[in-house]
């Protein structure tokens, strides 16, 4: 039987795999029917339909490239029906010829529901933009 952070650790590897692809309607079976989402500039979105949409809009920029989510820390209630997720998080754009690279940390509520872990909340802060030139080519 695989242990429940190794399984909330899995189902966050899979929605950074979506959001790279690009995929905002296969983003909503991680999510719970009332999720709040709080973004890195600290803006609130309420509800599983906000979020995919937001995520809809964010994939129709053009210059967007991918947020990416690495947990630190799984921690698991009593109960092991609630967990709270630790990491760090990255999102890229592109930026003319480099990339605009935004970073930071966040905490995100997972809980069982009928057999499966879904986000009940997330957090995200913000904590450094960057700008970075483009790869030099190779020779």
């Amino acid at each position: 039987m695989t242990a429940p952070a190794d399984m909330i650790r899995a189902r966050r590897r899979l929605t950074n795999r979506l959001i790279a692809a690009h995929q905002a309607d296969r983003l909503a079976p991680f999510l719970a029917a009332d999720v709040r989402l709080t973004g890195g500039e600290g803006g609130m979105i309420l509800g599983a339909p906000a979020v995919v949409e937001a995520f809809r809009q964010q994939f129709a920029d053009p210059d967007f490239v991918a947020y990416e989510r690495l947990t630190d820390d799984v921690s698991l209630d009593q109960e092991g029906q609630r967990a709270a997720e630790s990491g760090h998080w990255t999102g890229t754009w592109k930026d003319g010829d480099g990339r605009l690279v935004l970073t930071g940390t966040y905490l995100a509520v997972w809980q069982k529901r009928i057999g499966q872990w879904v986000i009940e909340q997330e957090l995200y802060v913000t904590l450094t933009r960057t700008s970075q030139p483009a790869a030099a080519p190779r020779a």
